[in-house]
């Protein structure tokens, strides 16, 4: 075979080329478009390889070389392909990498070696390719294996080893390792995004299922309440079935105003509002209500979370103690972290009777974990039959959060 003159032309920017549009280069496309679009941009960078097609159309060899030179090409080009068109972001060490490197790496020596100078330029392609197919701390070696290679060549054609060949290999394999990271790092970008996004939503599911329960709970336990007794006092007292019946419209509207509020995420309830329903629904009953008569005057967030806590509280003492008395307290209390709000709803009913918490607790956990808050739950001190106690603890600062004298 005989040989053609070397080019002055730049390997430097042969170098370059293959990893030019890093943002293509990454992991498996989303539809056809994406896949056009990366096909495109990298086969655009084989446009380098004008030296290896210059040299076989020049006929400067024979007949057989040239065919066997095509050939050679088209398998050369068709490994790379395969290996950067693949998902950079992942490491491939089976067969299906290891067979088209080793395939690459033999065309890389043999073809310079058989056809000329205007070869040299496959050496790196390849470092690209090991760059983008193995995993990251082997490819690194096999970029700075490969780089040697071009300096043992020339001296095995009668040519003096040409040191700034290693630039273009050293940098291609490298900026290839970079692309790889630049790559999984905005992947992994990416997958971020939509798991917070998920975690958001699903905290507003659970936001808006906690604000119906508690909405919902109470208003429905008043209107079934209220109902059984319309029911019971109709063929005696009709007046009074009327006047239950009015209420019972009365409650409906306000849990259709206040679950449209929950779902816009305005509605805050506040602890003079909670403690007017609890009276009502105490009383419709007939449990006794022995509640504060002034409230004091708190921030915004801890008011709606004890105002929460206390409609949930009633609520279960109406729907499950069978008490005959209710107490609500709020007692400012001081310890070593500061002043702090007690809430405390006790009854003298039957007890929490060894049952999980519900919903309805696991909720106002929640509420008050978000002022700093806690929430305990126990027998009451007074009552003959255990009764069942709940107590809400707020922390206050100094300036904002005062009972009234």
């Amino acid at each position: 075979m005989t040989t053609s003159t070397p080019r002055p032309r730049s390997r430097l920017l042969r170098a370059l080329a293959p990893f030019a549009r890093p943002s293509l280069i990454g992991s498996p496309p989303r539809g056809r478009r994406e896949l056009r679009g990366k096909a495109l941009w990298i086969g655009i960078w084989l446009v380098f390889l004008v030296d290896p097609l210059d040299d076989l159309l020049g006929g400067a060899h024979t007949a057989p070389a040239r065919t066997a030179g095509w050939a050679d090409l088209l398998v050369f080009v068709g490994c790379y392909l395969t290996l950067v068109m693949r998902d950079v972001t992942r490491a491939h060490t089976t067969a299906r990498s290891l067979v088209p490197l080793a395939l690459m790496l033999a065309l890389a020596v043999a073809l310079p070696l058989g056809l000329g100078d205007s070869w040299y330029v496959l050496l790196v392609y390849f470092a690209v390719s090991c760059a983008a197919a193995l995993p990251l701390p082997y490819s690194r070696y096999a970029v700075v294996a490969s780089a040697p290679l071009l300096l043992a060549l020339p001296p095995l054609r009668g040519h003096e080893p040409e040191w700034s060949t290693l630039i273009p290999v050293l940098l291609g394999g490298f900026a290839m390792t970079g692309v790889r990271e630049l790559v999984r790092t905005t992947v992994e970008l990416r997958h971020a995004r939509a798991t917070v996004a998920q975690l958001a939503a699903n905290e507003e599911r659970l936001r808006l299922a906690r604000d119906l329960h508690d909405l919902l709970g109470h208003s429905l336990s008043l209107i079934t309440l209220k109902s059984e007794l319309a029911g019971r006092t109709l063929p005696a007292r009709p007046a009074e079935a009327a006047r239950q019946v009015t209420e019972i419209e009365q409650v409906g509207r306000q849990a259709l105003t206040d679950v449209r509020a929950a779902v816009g995420g305005y509605r805050q309830p506040t602890l003079d509002g909670e403690l007017a329903g609890a009276r009502v629904a105490l009383t419709t009953v007939g449990i006794e209500a022995q509640l504060p008569e002034r409230t004091p005057a708190l921030p915004p967030e801890p008011a709606a979370a004890l105002a929460w806590v206390l409609r949930e509280a009633v609520t279960n003492v109406v729907r499950h103690s069978g008490a005959r008395t209710c107490r609500v307290t709020l007692t400012r209390r001081q310890s070593l972290q500061g002043p702090y709000l007690d809430l405390r709803v006790e009854d003298d009913g039957t007890g929490p009777g060894g049952a999980a918490p519900g919903h309805g607790i696991t909720g106002l956990r929640e509420r008050l974990a978000e002022v700093d808050g806690t929430l305990t739950t126990g027998a009451a001190r007074a009552g003959r039959r255990g009764g069942f106690a709940l107590t809400a603890h707020v922390p206050l600062d100094e300036t904002g959060s005062r009972l009234p004298a």
